[in-house]
């Protein structure tokens, strides 16, 4: 037999080409020969991530593995400025960037990264002072995160430097309600090529007529943004406010309260929005208020609200062809999962809970013919009964069985997924 070592380098790394990122990095141990081969192939790790925590304990090997593999997108927690320095040494190529839980004040030597294109800071344990270090990123920017971020500067500052990243394609800021900006009319202005839109609400009341109108925008024109998420969301809104987003093709709603006011605010947007194909609700109204608000050009729904049955029903009708649904009931799903199959045969990707969900339900997702994705959303259990508070993060025997008898009921067809992958530059708001 031949051994390892000796079968052709293309035919190691088109084996190599199938593997997770944990399988890679556990072949890349077992000895050298795998080692550089690994790491003498940038495309093998291309879109990889690492995160970086204890600097003092990184090596120049470990450094130059990194350099090696062309690792383009970093997180780095409880960081300092002297870590930007070292990395920027290593990786001076880095395109995506993570800063949680940073230590000081400023982050001046991000100018160093001439190839960074996505920024995430979030839960910095020190205030950012002003943003001044955005502006020589101002060229190169094209998605910027803030999330839980202090800022002791003026909302005007903040604008201003935002507003000269002129590239930016997707902007979220997070906060907890001590940033004062009257409407987004400035921002939008200036960033014309902004997609996608992550904006924190809990200090509107009411939105103003011009909330959504860049000034460069006249008669029936309407905005480039398809994507938008409204976090605390509790505002008043009239249709002639959301006219400049009638093209918007996603919106995810994050209501501020579980116990809604008397006026369902999410009905002006639906029927605003006739153009809308994913749609994210969590909290607010019960889904019976608004469903028959919802456009029939919908392909994707996430519903994390109170829901019965029969709203199903309804949502069937309202949206016929449905491709992805994600759903979360504030109350029992035992009901629900027994449906799905007659209520959205042309389903494509669905994530669950299965906890109370009879074995016979669940396995009669088989019925669902374009079905190619399951997420378990509760993968976990209670092995002891007499001991309810421990707890395995995993999936159970039981889950397990389900799987491997859903599987074999659709030829494996079905992928089943236990266990979600978030982007790690992403934060944990939505």
């Amino acid at each position: 037999m031949t051994s390892a070592p000796q079968l052709p380098a293309e035919l190691w790394l088109q084996v190599f080409s199938f593997l997770s990122w944990r399988d890679k990095l556990s072949v890349r141990c077992t000895c050298s020969h795998f080692r550089h081969l690994l790491d003498k192939s940038p495309p093998l790790w291309r879109g990889f991530s690492i995160v970086l925590r204890h600097f003092s304990k990184y090596n120049r090997p470990f450094w130059r593995s990194l350099a090696q593999r062309h690792v383009g997108s970093v997180s780095v927690r409880s960081g300092k400025k002297k870590h930007l320095r070292q990395l920027s040494t290593w990786l001076p190529a880095l395109h995506a960037l993570r800063l949680d839980d940073w230590r000081e004040g400023g982050v001046d030597e991000l100018k160093l990264f001439h190839r960074l294109q996505r920024l995430s800071i979030t839960s910095c344990s020190s205030p950012l002072k002003n943003l001044d270090f955005l502006f020589p990123l101002s060229r190169q920017l094209t998605q910027l995160s803030l999330c839980n971020v202090q800022l002791t500067c003026a909302s005007s500052h903040l604008l201003a430097a935002v507003s000269q990243l002129t590239r930016l394609t997707s902007l979220v800021l997070h906060h907890d309600g001590s940033l004062r900006v009257p409407t987004l009319s400035g921002v939008l202005t200036h960033l014309t090529q902004l997609k996608h839109l992550s904006w924190t609400m809990i200090t509107y009341r009411t939105l103003s007529h011009d909330f959504f109108s860049p000034a460069h925008l006249t008669g029936g024109s309407t905005l480039k943004l398809s994507d938008l998420q409204l976090l605390n969301y509790d505002a008043v809104v009239t249709q002639d406010v959301l006219q400049p987003l009638s093209r918007l093709h996603s919106l995810s709603i994050f209501h501020l309260y579980s116990v809604p006011g008397p006026t369902c605010h999410l009905q002006t947007w639906l029927s605003s929005l006739p153009q809308l194909r994913n749609l994210s609700v969590h909290g607010g109204h019960p889904l019976a208020v608004y469903a028959d608000f919802l456009p029939s050009s919908l392909l994707s729904l996430t519903l994390c609200v109170d829901l019965q049955p029969e709203d199903l029903q309804v949502v069937s009708l309202r949206a016929p062809h449905l491709e992805h649904l994600h759903l979360e009931p504030w109350s029992s799903s035992s009901n629900l999962v027994r449906l799905l199959p007659q209520l959205f045969p042309h389903l494509r990707t669905l994530r669950i809970r299965h906890h109370h969900v009879s074995d016979a339900d669940f396995l009669q997702l088989q019925q669902l013919w374009h079905l190619d994705t399951l997420e378990v959303l509760d993968s976990y259990y209670r092995p002891d009964p007499t001991d309810p508070s421990l707890v395995v993060y995993e999936p159970s025997p039981r889950l397990l069985q389900l799987i491997s008898d859903l599987q074999k009921l659709t030829n494996h067809r079905v992928r089943v997924i236990t266990s979600s992958h978030r982007d790690p530059l992403a934060c944990h708001c939505v």
